[in-house]
């Protein structure tokens, strides 16, 4: 379960960020989903800054909804770089907002592999014209993972906002 104080403080600080730059978020959300637009919009006056949130548990979600090439995904499967990095574009592309985050990732307990093991989340994220990326591996079950990767996902917005 996320930590609803932690989130709940970074949700604040994101939305003043984001409100002193004028601009909206939009997240494109894969192993999360939803859980960080939730978040999000948990906050009251949300409205005024998250834009929309993109669901993409598929990997047809991702062509339909965010314009990834579905080359990309049967090349380096939907847990990778450049997927992460064209969902953040796409929804930058798809929505009114002009920052984005991205998640995809192994949240477990299946589904894991030698290279690509539960835990691993790749992160894609457009702030300022710029596109940006990391992976992290995150331990404990399902929701733990999920937890961890919403708290990222917020801190390093906050970070590449600053």
């Amino acid at each position: 379960m996320v930590n609803a104080i932690d989130t709940q403080a970074l949700c604040e600080q994101l939305a003043q960020a984001l409100l002193a730059r004028g601009e909206m978020l939009a997240t494109a959300e894969s192993c999360t989903g939803g859980l960080i637009a939730a978040a999000c919009t948990d906050l009251s006056g949300s409205s005024n800054w998250f834009e929309r949130g993109f669901v993409s548990y598929s990997n047809a979600a991702k062509t339909e909804l965010l314009g990834v090439d579905a080359a990309l995904v049967a090349q380096h499967g939907a847990v990778s770089e450049v997927v992460a990095r064209a969902m953040a574009f796409g929804a930058v592309r798809h929505s009114q907002a002009r920052v984005s985050v991205a998640v995809t990732g192994v949240a477990g307990p299946t589904g894991g592999t030698p290279d690509k093991p539960v835990g691993l989340v790749w992160f894609g994220f457009q702030v300022d014209g710029l596109l940006t990326s990391e992976q992290k591996r995150f331990p404990g079950d399902r929701a733990a993972v999920r937890a961890a990767t919403v708290r990222h996902a917020l801190q390093r917005l906050l970070e590449l906002l600053a």
